[in-house]
């Protein structure tokens, strides 16, 4: 019997970690919504419930590529780069696009999370991990999202869960 990969995101703990059946093989801090849970579109808030990866993005750019609208701005994340930019939501690295699987509460209509446009994604490794302070995705310090990366593929299972 084949052993399933799948993410389970501690949304009040802010830790992923990656399992395989039972057995933890990855685990790491994350920074979630600094507006707290939900699904609403337009909360800026961190969804619940189960997700998979929808796509995964970057894979061949450098560390710190700055990634808007899931495509590369041309830019790499420098920390003088962010003292210029102060209010910038960065996305770095590597994007894992979530879609949502339970209708009417994070798929479809107001409170569709892909079309939220919820990732897993890189962030400065100056920002800290364990703060509420995303816009609703979940952030990770690059080096173990390009851990994460390399794991998981497209159609991965992702639970975010209060416990």
């Amino acid at each position: 019997m084949a052993l399933k990969f799948y993410i389970n995101i501690q949304l009040l703990k802010q830790r992923l970690i990656l399992n395989e059946g039972q057995k933890v093989i990855f685990e790491t801090s994350v920074s979630l919504a600094k507006n707290g849970f939900g699904e609403q579109m337009g909360s800026q808030c961190t969804p619940r419930g189960w997700h998979q990866i929808r796509a995964k993005i970057g894979a061949d750019y450098p560390i710190n590529t700055v990634f808007k609208g899931r495509r590369p701005t041309g830019e790499v994340y420098t920390p003088d780069l962010g003292k210029i930019y102060p209010n910038r939501d960065w996305i770095l690295t590597r994007i894992l696009w979530l879609s949502g699987l339970e209708p009417g509460k994070n798929r479809f209509g107001n409170v569709d999370t892909m079309r939220r446009y919820i990732y897993i994604h890189g962030s400065p490794d100056e920002v800290p991990m364990g703060v509420y302070g995303s816009r609703g995705c979940i952030r990770v310090h690059n080096e173990p999202l390009l851990e994460l990366f390399k794991r998981v593929n497209p159609g991965t299972s992702v639970l975010l869960a209060e416990e």
